[in-house]
């Protein structure tokens, strides 16, 4: 296999191969029509999709609100404006059915409320909140579009264009880098160009595979999927290119250079490549469709990646001269002591005080970790937006004018027909319910039941309003069903609660056996496992500071940690191979001891420069203004680096220095 992609006439095989079929599966397309909205996807059992699809055959299909929201600039709105807003309402018959006009408590807003039909697609649906705005405008006042409809356009409107944005971010980032790892004006073109269309292709691959299973990738998964692909794709290249301008320095014959560059970090690639595959791949268990929609493309992506890496770029790279690494030209016979390497003194020099090395690298980790304690999880729609859009706008006038704070996007209750009387009373008596009132009566699956339209006082999403749905759960008959944008918000938290306790456990046990698998040991497995954990912890805490003091963001989103540990995890384990692999290879030859000194020598510079690209990379996802994909987003960067520049480069070396031999227990020798 390796001879076939760096061979003269088979290295060009292989390239005219990947054009043809890169070719074939851009002609192809995605097959995707139209964007969709980010959803949780929950799962049909949570009790708010049950009542949501009852509530669906009353109203005769899926429907959606949209809360339209009038103000004055620095003064009240009084009868004359109701009435120039009623005026509006036969205009907003052509969108859905118009609620006349309520005027605020303190006269400060207005608001009508206009049931629409649900549309999924997100170009459709903006399309449409511009002719409502058109439709809706009243001359000298302020419009605000909010409620589920609102933010689902103002949420859509953010990922508008994303792609584009995040491609070109992400590009920029990784040439800059590139150029200043290599030194040289040419070489990054190769590994830029091999990636990039890597990335174009794995998004592509993944919307046809996903649509194989009824599964669509909306702009945030394509965007995480990007990302991860450039970075994951890169740190690929930058091992493989490493181990390259090694070789060079001991082979004139530069196409047997890369044979052996295949054969020396292709396994690690491989092994890193499929454990990270192998943890996407346990979102699939989880029980929010996004969350599995995200594992599936990932895992797709991270493929793509391994396979450009292992084949692609080698048959690339043997295509030009050794003069592509000019200046900094390899030049056989010229290769550096490991004395004289910067992690190599670093691993001599932790080598003579393992012990106090390991203590100090642990209480930093510990020390950062306490940062993260009392950290709130849990965003409400309001706060999930780094920009205040006018959805948000909208709703915080909402809360201020009406002491029914939640009344443009009520609570739903379906209960059989026959109950209806008996659950309107209970709902009455539950504290923080406002309102109740029946709003339709049907048949859905041959019963006949009741919706109620139940008023909360508050803002949606609240602790307040999660409160009073779980009691108004707990009060109402067993037969009713609570719906709605605060019982849907909800159970989402539930089910990321419930995934986090699945998948969190299940990926260290994948990581573990995979550590177990390639290093044939049980105690350096454990050791990298433990500091994986570690540097996570270490990340979350001091994140949460940077969130506090820097962004002044309330709380981390309900999602954010199990994505933050899966890309931590996964991606830590990489360098963790890296380092160790190489470490064991020279363990053979002169010990454990002086092994990982030249382990280290060897891949310290490497995990260091994948590290920091793989950071910047991830940060990428702060220009995008939704706090969620920024949280995510520094938590890995922070993570990133804290595993390169002190984990994988000072205490997995120490530990390995205080075990000695036992460091691959049980093997008693390494072969």
């Amino acid at each position: 296999m390796t001879r076939f992609i760096t061979a003269r006439a088979s290295a060009w095989i292989v390239l005219v191969l990947t054009v043809l079929v890169a070719g074939g599966l851009f002609a192809f397309g995605s097959g995707a029509s139209g964007t969709q909205t980010p959803e949780s996807g929950l799962p049909d059992a949570a009790e708010s999709a049950q009542a949501a699809a009852i509530a669906d055959d009353l109203d005769d299909g899926e429907s959606s609100t949209a809360l339209l929201v009038y103000e004055r600039d620095g003064g009240e709105l009084d009868q004359a404006d109701l009435a120039a807003i009623q005026q509006t309402l036969p205009d907003l018959g052509e969108f859905g059915q118009a609620v006349p006009p309520q005027l605020a408590e303190d006269g400060s807003s207005a608001l009508v409320v206009l049931v629409l039909d649900a549309e999924p697609d997100v170009d459709l649906q903006a399309e449409r909140a511009d002719g409502i705005r058109e439709a809706a405008a009243v001359d000298g006042l302020t419009l605000y579009l909010s409620g589920p409809e609102g933010f689902a356009v103002d949420v859509a409107g953010i990922f508008a264009g994303a792609d584009v944005t995040l491609l070109i971010f992400t590009a920029a980032v990784v040439a800059v880098l590139l150029l200043v790892t290599y030194r040289s004006p040419f070489l990054w073109l190769v590994p830029l160009a091999v990636v990039g269309l890597g990335d174009a292709l794995a998004g592509i691959v993944a919307t046809r595979v996903a649509s194989l299973f009824e599964i669509t990738l909306d702009p945030s998964i394509k965007g995480i999927l990007s990302v991860l692909v450039f970075g994951a794709g890169t740190n690929y290249a930058l091992l493989l290119i490493a181990r390259y301008r090694d070789e060079l320095r001991r082979h004139e014959d530069r196409r047997e250079a890369m044979r052996r560059s295949l054969k020396g970090a292709g396994p690690a690639v491989l092994a890193s490549g499929s454990t990270v595959v192998l943890a996407l791949l346990t979102l699939l268990l989880a029980s929010l469709g996004s969350n599995r929609a995200l594992g599936l493309a990932c895992a797709i992506g991270v493929l793509v990646a391994m396979a450009f890496a292992l084949v692609v770029l080698p048959a690339a790279l043997v295509s030009f001269p050794r003069g592509i690494f000019w200046p900094l030209v390899p030049k056989v016979g010229t290769e550096a002591a490991v004395e004289r390497s910067v992690w190599g003194r670093l691993g001599r020099g932790v080598s003579k005080r393992p012990a106090i090395v390991a203590v100090v690298g642990v209480l930093v980790l510990v020390g950062l970790a306490a940062g993260g304690i009392g950290a709130k999880t849990g965003l409400s729609q309001s706060e999930r937006f780094l920009d205040t859009p006018d959805a948000v706008i909208g709703q915080q006038l909402l809360a201020e004018g009406f002491s029914q704070g939640g009344s443009g996007s009520p609570t739903t209750v379906v209960v059989p027909a026959g109950e209806a009387d008996a659950a309107i009373a209970a709902a009455e008596d539950v504290t923080g319910v406002v309102a109740v009132s029946e709003s339709a009566t049907g048949a859905s699956g041959g019963e006949d039941w009741a919706e109620l339209s139940v008023s909360i006082d508050g803002e949606p999403e609240t602790d307040a309003a999660f409160a009073t749905v779980m009691e108004l759960r707990e009060a109402l008959p067993a037969s009713a069903l609570v719906g709605g944008l605060d019982a849907e918000a909800l159970d989402v938290a539930e089910a990321t609660a419930a995934d986090q306790a699945l998948l969190i456990p299940l990926i260290l046990a994948l990581v573990f056996i995979v550590l177990v698998v390639l290093l044939r040991a049980l105690v350096a497995p454990v050791l990298l496992l433990v500091t994986v954990v570690g540097s996570f912890f270490a990340s979350v805490g001091a994140s949460w500071l940077l969130f506090q003091g820097v962004f002044g963001f309330p709380a981390l989103d309900d999602n954010v940690l199990l994505l933050s540990f899966l890309f931590l995890v996964a991606l830590g384990v990489d360098y963790n191979i890296f380092l160790v692999t190489r470490a064991r290879e020279e363990a053979v030859e002169h010990g454990t001891r002086e092994g990982m000194v030249r382990g280290l020598a060897a891949t310290g510079g490497v995990i260091t420069s994948a590290g920091i690209l793989l950071a910047a990379v991830f940060a990428v996802l702060g220009v995008l203004p939704l706090i969620t994909l920024t949280q995510i987003g520094i938590i890995v960067c922070v993570g990133v680096l804290l595993d390169t520049l002190l984990v994988r480069t000072v205490i997995v070396p120490s530990l390995a220095f205080l075990t000695g031999e036992r460091f691959w227990w049980p093997r008693k020798r390494l072969t």
